[in-house]
């Protein structure tokens, strides 16, 4: 029987619910205050607890822009027997500033225009007093006021613009960036806030999921060329209500480039090049550069030259200039046109780095070269590439040092004059002959001013002054006995009377200027001084 009884009571309960929660929280429910129907004898009398407030939770539109206060609903008290007694009190969020209250009555208005994006909800709270006695009726009690959200708000993208960047003959469907906006408007509310991406610009080439903001490639490969077009713009919008008419759009700019892959190969601007190199050219010497041209940038426009074969395989070499992407031919073995007067070689040119998905177009180019070699007078050639003489510093003017010889390549086309290049012996110490290339003395030398001297000789061709060449000749000047000793310093010292032999009276120092110093340890020894000299080099 108990359990019947309480089945009853939570039906009544639940019916009591749903009627306060109908008609949008906007009309009130009462409390029955009857009681449950008796129990059989025996049992407890249940009852329902009292309540005394008749409110719901309330809703209210935002942006609300009618000329009147915007009514919102009604509170009522069961202590409001409508004998004008009771006086409705309102505290909370905005209480008698955005939302009043008519304490007569209990009906509540929105003073202001109200946005939902700024503030979803309120809280406040009511009680009723008694107007005579200012006594309170009902203990406070707390509701919601909630707005209701307008499509009021569109999209907004979470950059003004976008940049996106996809490989060059990328396949169909290719991801190349996500664009995402956003709405203040409520989610939970409709579909102000369901977004629908569109593309408005950059069709063909691109689309954009509709759901996810995710673009894509629109294009195959054989379209998406970077060499024919490198940079595209696309707007996408974004629009609420589902993309339904009369939704609020939003866009946003996306730059999108094409970045390259290595789908060109070199390719030489000439099948031929012809130069010319001086038969004197040193080793390392350029002869000429050539050039291959590649439509790709970056790393896969780097390339690199071989040569392959031809009569100069192993008399020049190539290499690539990092700055230029050019090949540097260069003269790897002394040159004689007297021997052989030109050369052909064949050069290859190919990427550093190749694509296999690209090798329909061929990796690799090849081109010929041919390289002259030209006659002409080479200058006089030194036996040594530099000379070591001595001579003592006392030696007489007009002494010889030693000789210094050159010879032409040439042969018997010219003859070999020497002279000393002044810019090294500006004091005239030095002359060579003018024939035989023999050093000789033309002042006095002194070791302790100069060690050594460093000149240059030249070798010129008597018939042809623009032909010549120098060598470095080294003089090293050996000492002579030619200058006394100095004490480094001027010495007093002091012996006591009783001083024991073999004691350190001092020690004197000798300085030579020939590089040599003495030092000198003078002992007592029975009733004089003893010393021993030591000298250092």
């Amino acid at each position: 029987m108990r359990t019947i009884i309480l089945a009853i009571f939570c039906v009544l309960c639940l019916g009591l619910s749903l009627d306060a929660l109908s008609l949008n929280g906007q009309r009130t429910w009462r409390a029955n205050r009857k009681e449950a129907a008796a129990a059989p004898r025996g049992e407890k009398l249940l009852k329902r607890v009292r309540r005394g407030w008749m409110w719901n939770q309330f809703f209210l539109q935002e942006e609300y822009t009618g000329s009147d206060y915007q009514y919102i609903g009604k509170l009522q008290s069961d202590q409001d027997h409508g004998n004008g007694l009771v006086k409705y009190v309102l505290s909370g969020e905005g209480a008698g500033t955005i939302f009043v209250i008519d304490e007569n009555n209990g009906d509540l208005h929105a003073t202001r225009r109200l946005d939902r994006e700024e503030k979803a909800f309120y809280i406040l709270k009511a009680t009723v007093v008694n107007k005579r006695t200012g006594q309170k009726l009902e203990p406070e009690t707390e509701f919601i006021i909630k707005l209701h959200d307008i499509n009021d708000n569109e999209p907004h993208f979470s950059q003004e613009v976008y940049t996106g960047t996809v490989p060059e003959r990328s396949d169909i469907g290719t991801s190349v960036i996500q664009v995402t906006a956003t709405d203040a408007d409520d989610g939970m509310y409709g579909n102000s806030a369901k977004l629908v991406y569109s593309i408005s610009q950059g069709h063909p080439y691109f689309s954009v999921d509709p759901n996810t903001g995710v673009i894509r490639t629109a294009l195959g490969p054989g379209d998406m060329d970077r060499e024919q077009r490198e940079n595209y713009q696309v707007v996408i919008e974004a629009k609420d209500m589902a993309g339904q008419r009369g939704g609020l759009t939003g866009t946003t700019m996306v730059n999108i480039t094409l970045t390259d892959v290595n789908d060109n190969p070199p390719r030489f601007t000439q099948s031929i090049y012809q130069f010319r190199v001086p038969e004197s050219s040193k080793s390392g010497t350029p002869v000429g550069r050539i050039r291959a041209a590649d439509k790709d940038v970056g790393k896969n426009a780097e390339m690199y030259f071989t040569i392959v074969s031809g009569d100069g395989l192993d008399t020049f070499d190539i290499f690539t200039d990092k700055a230029t992407q050019e090949g540097v031919i260069t003269v790897s073995k002394p040159l004689d046109y007297e021997k052989k007067p030109s050369y052909t070689v064949e050069i290859q040119v190919q990427n550093t780095q190749i694509d296999p998905r690209f090798m329909s177009a061929g990796s690799k180019d090849m081109a010929t070269v041919r390289i002259a070699v030209e006659d002409e007078d080479e200058p006089p050639l030194f036996d040594k590439d530099s000379y070591l003489m001595e001579v003592k510093e006392d030696a007489a003017v007009g002494t010889a040092l030693g000789s210094v010889s050159a010879i032409d390549p040439d042969g018997a086309r010219s003859i070999v004059k020497y002279a000393i290049d002044r810019r090294t012996d500006m004091d005239h110490l030095f002359n060579v002959h003018p024939e035989n290339g023999s050093v000789f003395l033309l002042k006095s030398l002194d070791r302790e001013e100069a060690a050594w001297h460093n000149i240059s000789v030249i070798a010129i061709e008597l018939h042809n002054s623009r032909q010549s060449s120098h060598v470095s000749v080294f003089i090293h000047l050996l000492d002579v006995n030619d200058n006394a000793p100095t004490f480094a310093t001027v010495y007093e010292t002091f012996v006591c009377e009783r001083t024991k032999a073999g004691q350190v009276a001092v020690c004197l120092s000798v300085w030579f200027s020939v590089c040599v110093f003495t030092v000198c340890l003078f002992e007592v020894r029975g009733s004089g001084f003893s010393h021993v000299c030591r000298t250092f080099k």
